[in-house]
């Protein structure tokens, strides 16, 4: 397999959790389109991920759609095997779910607490302990954790966001030392702004649109989730096969760390 196939991912099978929309769709999508076959995965709505399964089937991939809650190992496993079952494997596989409250420090509940961390890091554990026995065996992995500025770059009245995606580049450098020697590679993709579907209730700096943040921003713009895509397709790819540990900002200048 080679990069400059047309479908550098033929023979592959990659499992995107939170798939069923916005960036962990446009991640799924593009790595149909590079032939592999995709895990799509949701929460709460089938309707969706089988929608997004369809599509694509539509560009020649297989495709399986599974309702899983990540932050439930149990459910995770079971989610696993059944694309073991059905493709053999998972070569790749990308945690994008997260969930961001906006609550000041001192009203965040250990409840509350706990929700984040489980959602948006055990998640990520639970999905690297399933899918590194096979990637070990197999020689060849990738592992994929979807960060965020805000893990580098403080906003306020987002403790347990902030914690999670810090660590899950912390996470992403502990699988890349580990399993380096067994040919696969983990990392982190931390985009900055991106032109999504969000609950306008938890991004009060957003309530107006994005004109104000775009100024701040070298490009101008905000991004798009196509363009998280590439990086996770790149991360992926053979051409990345010396790439491990690091973290890949796609924020369009916004942070530059």
């Amino acid at each position: 397999m080679t990069d400059a196939s047309p479908r550098p991912f033929a023979g592959r099978t990659a499992l995107v959790t939170g798939s069923g929309q916005n960036i962990g769709r446009a991640i799924a999508l593009a790595f149909a389109r590079g032939g592999a076959n995709v895990v799509i995965n949701g929460h709460r709505n089938q309707a969706a991920i089988e929608a997004v399964a369809e599509e694509a089937r539509a560009s020649g991939a297989g495709a399986l759609a599974v309702l899983a809650d990540v932050g439930d190992p149990v459910a995770v496993r079971a989610m696993v095997d059944r694309a073991v079952e059905k493709f053999g494997g998972v070569d790749i596989a990308v945690s994008n779910v997260s969930t961001r409250l906006h609550t000041p420090f001192l009203d965040i509940s250990i409840e509350e607490w706990r929700r984040i961390i489980n959602s948006n890091l055990s998640a990520s554990f639970y999905l690297a302990r399933a899918v590194l026995p096979g990637m070990k065996q197999r020689g060849w992995g990738r592992v994929i954790h979807i960060s965020g500025t805000d893990g580098f770059a403080v906003i306020p009245n987002r403790a347990h966001n902030v914690s999670c995606k810090a660590a899950v580049f912390a996470l992403s450098k502990a699988i890349a030392v580990e399993f380096g020697p067994f040919g696969i590679t983990a990392n982190t993709v931390a985009p900055g702004v991106i032109d999504t579907t969000r609950d306008l209730t938890q991004y009060p700096h957003f309530r107006d649109g994005y004109g104000e943040r775009v100024k701040t921003i070298p490009v101008r713009r905000v991004g798009q989730v196509d363009e998280i895509a590439g990086a996770c397709t790149y991360l992926a790819s053979e051409a990345a096969g010396f790439v491990t540990g690091q973290v890949l900002h796609v924020n369009g200048g916004a942070g530059l760390f």
